[in-house]
């Protein structure tokens, strides 16, 4: 129920379970080159996910996990190579070989593998970490086939479309990407600098997946292609395919387009490292934020999938997971800290075990304090230990996680992909819980005296930029300068490249079978006496139940001068009831394995509960106390609002926060829609726990409530169980008092000042329409795909993979029930800021008078027309989906009407929206970067610039 704002530094493990059934195959009856290696069939006893595992004779082991609840499929492609596989001055190149994965291959164009699946109605991605990098779509299950031709031909044909063009232009995104992501953001190089001091200069795990630039700029196309010839053969890849498949075709199309890649060079496991300190070390890092940090790190003897993994995460747990842990209870109730945690970090080759603290803005006493905190409390956890009673609170969390990871066809191929490539064995689920049970508390303070009683540790200080006084201690270690080996040029000459050789033409696309319909989920309806109604579908994929109860008590009922009161009310109502503490009922609801959430929205408060199907009226029984018997403690105000007042501090240290309340500011000015919901420290300040008290009881109330159910339950069920909420009485909400913007005069620049900022913030943005299903919104937003609304869009395209200067552009339309807007976006170099906004100017003004093309309209509707597949897999996107036609009043079939609109849809429609809405003239700019570099360049476009501070 509780969650810490701040989840700076939170990493969450998941466990699944299926019971899915999978028949024998015989090995004579199986393709050519296929060997049967295992299968295991569902157990009804056993927490575990059926599936078939097999080789091809050039060692690629393929997992197939059938599914056929939607008409889906998940492809995974993990190849046994991550950032500790590479080289020292070599850095970052299995992420960046990521990058250059999507760029085409022999008989794929450029860019076309994002536009081949994105037509076909799919999404997709890639991921690296240390150990491994994965590569995986959702599609449609009648585009299996054409999925696999594509992961095949960049697996055996990527080499020969690969040059030194698509390298630089991938090279740039990589640096965007890490400027983006690490340098401009606030504490982007924590875990950078903890690599650093934890493990000696050539560990493995010494640099983090994202690399050093220098690396990246001193090495070309034939590095990569060396690495890819290393790694990524077909016996260090891992391809699962998961959901409605038919397994003996799926396997004679893994023959047909795998089986002729031939083997690359053998790959042995590397040896465990774990890490040695020789002694305590200190490190500092400087960084432009306002909340100084205190991070500690202690290396471990484990590994991943070590028997005593599973000790470390329940001792991570009882020191520093959720309100009952100490670390909570001794800091952040205390309110010596805003935020604080613990958690165990696990790879394949090391584990470290780490806590933090996060102390609050107007602290300028330095850190000192907040470590001796964090010690002290690790003391006290050495005397007590855990309980008995903690370690079933884990097991019941770990074996509801176990339903719940397993809602998707993707959360199952996931795990299998993963367990294979790192222990080859698929299924882990039963031995992984086994664990979970096993764990004593003496074995938890065993490992404790192990791995931290007494033992050295790296300590780093995060703090503002020059108030390195504040460190916890002088900073004894820093980073060496790295000693990089002489670098030698890779020549074509010593590429020994591998080519299959087939009795088929690769470069004829697969044709795909006949269209698949998704079958809109079926509906049941209840409407009760005290005005509340009820929009529900039952589903019996997993014994889960997911209940959406939202209350007319949204941002947009808060009067002028007291924003942030409706996110301030639902984070009280989750600081325990007037019978219980929420020590007590988070025990409970650990216990159970159920979540209680509050959460503050535009024009509701969202109470979400999820629950197994089983454990359902004791959690609802908990819902009941928390909604109508809230504690309401001042003491828990008090701390509440001192939170929220450094969240407010918190966010403005990001960019895209301050780009965001810009656009709100901007277009709408002074009225209610340019506040922000989180409030400003103005509003904060001036509330009270009477308005709390005030805000609960006219807007917690069932009239107007719509309420949304998801799950293995009856209507019946649902209607018995649900009786407390019948019973309640209230009156009605409010209503809110329509406003009125200002129109805005002429075009101009807004600039925001982010000192010394490596990257910009660019945005075009304009007023747009309030939301509606079908109608002219709809049609913008079909108008806009080609522009700005997929990876194969002309803006994303231009900024990203031509011009090298962004990781990723974008544009979209934002509307509620009342006022939208239209926002092109993009975070670029800061050298490229004043190219970036002539070219988006450019790209729209081209779009908004010549209109879109007939292929892009051809690729609109085939993309579009086929997403309903994907749409409503999972109870919370099923959830999603009714909330959308409760919220809006929409048709049931809303949907198939919008496949309708897609289909019919004419090109000169389109382009009439197009020339509407996309004329760069209607738009105003706003820039967040460094405005004393800025503002120069910015003069020389000759329109009227405004320097915005934003409100805090």
């Amino acid at each position: 129920m509780k969650k810490i704002w701040f989840g700076l530094l939170s990493i969450v493990f998941i466990y699944g379970c299926s019971s899915n059934e999978s028949s024998t195959q015989n090995n004579s009856l199986l393709p050519s080159g296929v060997t049967l290696i295992e299968e295991t069939k569902a157990d009804p006893d056993k927490v575990m996910i059926p599936y078939s595992k097999y080789q091809l004779d050039n060692g690629l082991t393929v997992i197939l996990a059938p599914d056929d609840s939607d008409p889906l499929v998940h492809v995974d492609v993990t190849y046994h190579v991550g950032s500790a596989r590479e080289e020292v001055g070599k850095s970052g190149f299995a992420h960046f070989f990521e990058h250059m994965m999507f760029q085409g291959s022999e008989h794929v164009g450029d860019q076309q593998h994002f536009k081949i699946i994105t037509e076909a109605g799919g999404t997709l991605n890639g991921t690296t970490t240390r150990d491994r990098t994965n590569y995986f779509e959702t599609v449609p299950s009648n585009q299996l086939e054409k999925m696999l031709w594509l992961e095949a031909d960049r697996m055996g044909f990527l080499l020969g479309a690969v040059s030194q063009h698509k390298f630089e232009i991938q090279r740039d995104t990589v640096k965007n990407e890490r400027a983006q992501n690490y340098d401009n953001r606030p504490y982007g190089l924590v875990w950078e600098k903890m690599g650093e001091a934890m493990f000696p200069e050539g560990h493995p795990y010494s640099w983090q997946p994202i690399g050093y630039v220098e690396d990246l700029d001193r090495v070309d196309v034939n590095d990569l292609k060396a690495f890819f010839l290393r790694w990524y053969g077909p016996n260090n890849a891992v391809l699962t395919i998961g959901g409605d498949i038919d397994k003996a075709q799926t396997l004679q199309w893994v023959s047909k387009y795998f089986g002729s890649i031939p083997r690359g060079p053998e790959v042995n496991k590397a040896p465990k490292q774990p890490a040695v300190l020789p002694q305590d070390r200190y490190v500092t890092l400087e960084d432009r934020i306002r909340q100084p940090m205190v991070v500690i790190g202690w290396p471990t003897s484990s590994y991943r999938g070590a028997e005593d993994q599973a000790v470390l995460e329940a001792m991570a747990d009882a020191i520093g997971g959720g309100t009952n842990s100490l670390l909570y209870q001794k800091l952040i109730k205390t309110q010596k800290a805003l935020d604080a945690g613990a958690f165990n970090d696990c790879n394949e080759l090391a584990c470290n075990f780490y806590v933090y603290a996060m102390g609050a803005s107007t602290d300028k006493d330095g850190l000192k304090s907040l470590y001796n905190e964090l010690l002290s409390t690790l003391d006290e956890f050495e005397n007590q230990g855990i309980s008995e009673e903690r370690l079933q609170q884990i097991t019941g969390l770990s074996e509801s996680g176990a339903v719940f990871a397993l809602q998707s066809v993707k959360g199952k191929v996931s795990q299998l992909a993963s367990n294979e490539t790192f222990f080859g064995q698929p299924d882990r689920l039963e031995q992984q819980l086994a664990r979970i049970r096993a764990v004593t508390p003496e074995a938890v303070s065993a490992a404790y005296k192990t791995f931290i009683n007494d033992k050295h540790k790296v300590t780093l200080s995060v703090v503002p930029v020059g108030r390195a006084d504040m460190a916890v201690a002088p900073a004894n270690f820093v980073t060496p300068p790295r000693t990089l080996p002489e670098y030698d040029k890779v020549t074509e000459d010593q590429l020994a490249l591998r080519r299959p050789v087939d009795d088929f033409d690769r470069s004829v696309m697969p044709e795909v079978a006949q269209g698949v319909k998704a079958k809109m989920p079926e509906l049941y309806e209840m409407y009760f006496a005290n005005g509340s109604e009820l929009l529900g579908t039952e589903t019996s994929e997993t014994p889960t139940v997911e209940i959406h109860f939202q209350l007319p008590a949204g941002d947009r009922y808060v009067p002028r001068g007291k924003e942030g009161l409706a996110g301030l009310t639902a984070a009280m109502m989750e600081e325990g009831t007037t019978t219980r503490s929420v020590e007590q009922l988070q025990a409970e609801l650990d216990r159970l394995g159920s979540q209680i959430g509050f959460s503050a929205g535009a024009y509701t408060t969202r109470v979400s509960v999820s629950a197994l199907e089983k454990n359902l009226p004791q959690t609802l029984a908990l819902l009941e106390d928390i909604l109508f018997n809230p504690a309401m403690k001042p003491a828990d105000f008090e701390r509440l609002k001192a939170q929220t007042l450094e969240g407010l501090v918190y966010q403005h240290q990001k960019p895209s926060w301050m780009a965001s309340q810009a656009t709100r500011e901007v277009l709408f000015g002074d009225s209610v829609f340019g506040r922000s919901s989180d409030g400003t420290e103005s509003s904060i300040s001036a509330l009270t726990l009477e308005d709390v008290k005030a805000f609960y009881r006219k807007h917690y109330t069932p009239q107007g409530a719509q309420l949304v159910v998801v799950g293995d339950i009856s209507s019946k069920q649902v209607a018995k169980q649900l009786q407390f909420w019948k019973n309640w009485k209230g009156e009605a909400a409010p209503l809110i008092r329509p406003e009125t913007v200002k129109a805005l005069q002429g075009q101009h620049i807004y600039l925001i000042d982010k000192p010394s900022a490596p990257q910009s913030i660019v945005r075009l943005v304009r007023r747009g329409l309030p939301f509606d299903a079908t109608g002219e919104l709809y049609l913008s937003r079909l108008a806009n795909f080609n522009l700005a609304g997929n990876f194969n869009s002309r803006i994303n395209q231009n900024l990203r993979e031509d011009k090298g200067y962004t990781y990723g552009a974008s544009g979209y339309f934002a509307s509620n029930r009342e006022i939208g807007a239209i926002v092109f976006s993009a975070q670029v170099r800061a050298d490229a800021t004043i190219p970036s906004i002539e070219e988006l100017v450019s790209e729209l003004k081209n779009y908004s008078e010549n209109g879109m093309t007939d292929e892009e309209l051809n690729f609109m509707r085939l993309a579009v027309g086929q997403q309903d597949a994907l749409t409503y897999e999972t109870p919370s996107q099923k959830a999603s989906l009714l909330s959308s036609i409760l919220t809006y009043s929409l048709d049931k079939d809303y949907l198939k009407q919008r496949n309708e609109i897609v289909e019919s849809v004419d090109k000169a429609t389109l382009n009439q929206l197009a020339a509407k809405w996309f004329d760069p003239s209607q738009y105003q700019i706003i820039v967040v970067g460094d405005a004393n570099g800025l503002k120069p360049q910015l003069e020389k476009l000759n329109i009227p610039i405004k320097e915005l501070e934003i409100s805090q």
